[in-house]
């Protein structure tokens, strides 16, 4: 019976697509209210043609801002591998595709259609990509038959895998192992994610390392320091960064709940998700805390005890601003956000028990000492108050996490070598 389900699952994935089709459309709307950005562009998403579709690029997915960003170094390696294709960049989210724009305003930026056979084949007509990248985890199964199919070779860059994404991948193997076998190449993060793409189908994972390591601090972010630093005045900071929510818990408001305000500390809190911002104003009015917002761009005044980095793109001059960051999405159950960016800036680094998306990069965080696990709001508080209070661990760890960024480093420059051999492999054959 399991047997002739998964013979079905390619039919039955593609009629589950026009069923889908006014779930989504309401689930669109409905994300619509609290960020009027899903509205926009709404036509690239159910398979409208594009005006002005630009032809034979390199391509690559990333489906929000985390993935935009890591794409970052690979873009740089391919466009000196081949300098005369234009880039074309497709996203999932608002925030994705504006992070895009603003990184790359001579690419095309687009929403990827989703995977409805007609739509996937009608955007590879349009674009007739040289090749394209998927970053991480974006397993598509009708884009990538298509670019198979049309001969376009496709890679999942910087692929990584959890044991929980595992388990779910393991109950649809009809689908995803001929997806996983059609792809060109697959460049993964580390070991362990290259095992378990491979128990899933994968026939030859390559090992190379996390992009997100190659990430350059922005050199615009520099004179924002100086900026921030100035509205802030010499106050210690701690920055609690991009908070999510889960069940009703919310990591902003446990953190609230936990805060012990001292005189000589600002608390900077930043939401994952921009809808949030004015919700995490509120809830620390409600609980008493003198609060401002980055977006009044006014100093913050000394009896100001909360800063609510209400911004986009502004990220790695918060974690430079600051004194030491704990990174969300990890108290609540969502695996964790990107632990990386605030250790390039050389800040003492904090997350929760929850970090199935960044286990490797946390585990060797802790293991060599660069980064601390907490379990609960109280817990955090108590350490924070701790560390600011021994001026002393700043030097150390800006010593210890030079030497640990220089072990990981080089992966953008691996994977830009494995899709030069491999698309010029295809050239050859093609001839």
């Amino acid at each position: 019976m399991f047997t002739v389900l998964n013979m079905l699952l390619p039919a039955l994935y593609n009629a589950l697509w026009r069923i889908a089709l006014p779930f989504i459309r309401h689930y669109l709307r409905k994300r619509a209210r609290k960020n009027p950005a899903y509205l926009e562009h709404w036509g690239e998403r159910f398979g409208a043609p594009h005006p002005n579709p630009v032809q034979q690029p390199i391509w690559i997915h990333a489906v929000s801002v985390g993935e935009t960003r890591a794409a970052q170094p690979l873009i740089a390696e391919l466009q000196r591998r081949f300098p005369n294709a234009p880039l074309l960049l497709t996203q999932m989210t608002p925030t994705g595709r504006a992070t895009a724009m603003q990184l790359y305003p001579q690419a095309q930026c687009r929403y990827l259609p989703y995977d409805r056979r007609d739509w996937v084949a009608q955007f590879l007509r349009e674009h007739r990509p040289q090749f394209g990248v998927l970053m991480e985890t974006e397993l598509w199964a009708n884009l990538i038959s298509g670019c198979f199919n049309q001969r376009i070779p496709l890679f999942l860059a910087n692929a990584r895998l959890s044991e929980k994404s595992q388990r779910s991948y393991q109950k649809i193997p009809g689908l995803i192992r001929p997806a996983l076998r059609q792809l060109t190449a697959i460049c993964a993060q580390t070991p362990a994610d290259a095992e378990r793409l491979q128990q899933l189908g994968a026939p030859a994972p390559i090992v190379c390392g996390n992009t997100k390591y190659d990430i350059p601090i922005p050199p615009q972010s520099r004179e924002l320091v100086a900026q921030f630093r100035q509205k802030i005045g010499n106050r210690r900071v701690f920055l609690a960064a991009s908070l999510r929510e889960k069940d009703g818990q919310d990591e902003a408001e446990l953190i609230l709940n936990a805060w012990q305000p001292h005189a000589d500390t600002l608390l900077v809190l930043i939401p994952r998700h921009p809808e949030r911002f004015q919700a995490a104003y509120e809830l620390a009015r409600q609980r008493g805390f003198n609060t401002q917002k980055r977006s009044d761009n006014a100093p913050v005044r000394p009896d100001t005890q909360v800063w609510i980095g209400d911004s986009m793109g502004e990220m790695y001059a918060y974690f430079q601003a600051a004194d030491i960051v704990f990174i969300g999405g990890s108290l609540v159950d969502t695996g964790c956000q990107n632990i990386i960016e605030p250790l390039q800036c050389g800040k003492p680094v904090l997350f929760g028990p929850s970090i199935y998306n960044f286990q490797a990069a946390c585990q060797e965080a802790l293991a060599t000492g660069v980064a601390q696990q907490i379990h609960s709001a109280a817990e955090l508080v108590q350490t924070v108050t701790r560390q600011l209070a021994q001026p002393e661990i700043y030097a150390q760890q800006t010593a210890k996490t030079a030497a640990y960024l220089a072990q990981h480093r080089g992966a953008s420059q691996r994977i830009a070598d494995a899709i030069e051999q491999h698309v010029q492999a295809n050239a050859s054959n093609a001839a």
